[in-house]
């Protein structure tokens, strides 16, 4: 038992940095992820659902980080798209 609270201890920790690095870095889901060595379901799960459990005032500022990463999506697609026919020239 004590076993499974320690690595819940840890996920929920895990949780909390990528939170933290999130909204200092205003960075994507994509890109912590790769900055912690998860895959982006297990970043966004820590970030969903598991963030708000333990620190729910930094959970709110992650979701105003990732609604606008959202909002902007499109625009950075079109900009890779721009990018990579540029790069055929």
């Amino acid at each position: 038992m004590q076993q499974f609270q320690d690595k819940k201890g840890r996920i929920l920790e895990r949780a909390e940095q990528i939170g933290r690095y999130v909204v200092e870095n205003h960075c994507t889901v994509r890109e912590a992820a790769v900055k912690f060595g998860v895959s982006k379901t297990t970043c966004h799960n820590d970030l969903r659902k598991r963030l708000p459990q333990c620190d729910l005032p930094l959970a709110k500022e992650v979701e105003k980080v990732i609604n606008t990463n959202k909002a902007e999506w499109h625009i950075r697609g079109g900009e890779a798209t721009k990018r990579k026919k540029e790069s055929f020239k």
